[in-house]
């Protein structure tokens, strides 16, 4: 929780900030010259509410969504010697981390694959694929834990979700100034009754596109250095040797799938069509990053 305030207070100076430097430059009075009356400070208040709301409400549903959505199994008692194994391997592991034991999943799925989610350090899910419990050894597997488990201890997902949500924001925001701006100062529709003419609704649309792909790009950016992290996590916690041993299984991997949705920030695999989305840098760097302590 105390992560969540300080990056609500954060953001909320950020916000400030911004206000402030929109009223020193004179944004509004330059708007209103060219018949666009718009309150810069409602509406970025109103942005920051939509942009973050959506973001908090998928973070305090993700763990029912992972559930649901990768038909994940809960080991709520463990009823042979790998669900033992993997219950107590995660106990080890989040004791060493300075965590809550976060409950521990199973899904069906042919291909090495793991993820983590939740709201909180101490009310997370870590889950594995059964691909990857087939075609790991109980080391590498170890390890994948250790990445996941440091995910959960560095507190990203809640990070992620906040960055997100602020990204969000600022998508909105703008897209609303670009669409007032084109149909007052552009196209002159009458303002009289305070209507707004196709052309807002259009440049609203897709500016929100274009801003939302370049947002994209930021968050994936978060997404890939935070990799780097957790993999350090866990060679801290199960071993280097064994989480370069873990990458490596996963490059021999044939065409590892890629996790659906929101999933696929919190896994281990390596998916991606371009450098610029890529939740995940690429293997080979992973374990170069490791071999050479970073």
């Amino acid at each position: 929780m105390m992560r969540i305030l300080l990056f609500l207070l954060t953001n909320a100076a950020v916000l400030l900030l911004i206000s402030i430097i929109f009223h020193f430059l004179g944004l509004g009075s330059l708007l209103r010259q060219n018949g666009v009356s718009l309150n810069l400070d409602s509406l970025l208040l109103m942005s920051a509410v939509m942009g973050m709301s959506g973001s908090f409400i998928s973070l305090m549903l993700s763990k029912w969504m992972a559930k649901r959505s990768m038909g994940v199994f809960v080991i709520e008692q463990p009823s042979n010697s790998t669900e033992q194994w993997l219950v107590q391997t995660v106990h080890n592991l989040a004791g060493n981390a300075g965590i809550g034991m976060p409950e521990v999943g199973i899904f069906d799925s042919p291909d090495p694959n793991a993820f983590a989610t939740g709201m909180s350090k101490n009310n997370a899910l870590v889950a594995v694929s059964t691909g990857l419990l087939r075609n790991m050894s109980s080391d590498e597997v170890e390890a994948v834990l250790g990445h996941e488990i440091s995910h959960v201890a560095n507190g990203d997902m809640v990070t992620l979700g906040l960055i997100q949500g602020v990204v969000n924001t600022f998508v909105y925001f703008f897209a609303t100034i670009a669409g007032h701006v084109i149909d007052r100062v552009v196209f002159r529709s009458n303002d009289d009754k305070g209507g707004y003419g196709p052309a807002y609704y259009i440049t609203q649309m897709v500016a929100q596109i274009v801003l939302s792909i370049l947002a994209t790009m930021i968050v994936m950016w978060f997404s890939r250095w935070r990799e780097f992290r957790a993999d350090a996590g866990g060679a801290h916690l199960a071993g280097r040797g064994k989480m370069i041993s873990a990458l490596q299984a996963l490059q021999r991997a044939h065409d590892p799938q890629e996790l659906p949705g929101e999933m696929a920030a919190f896994g281990i695999n390596g998916g991606g069509v371009s450098r610029f989305f890529m939740s995940h840098p690429p293997l080979e760097e992973r374990i170069a990053a490791l071999e050479q302590g970073r």
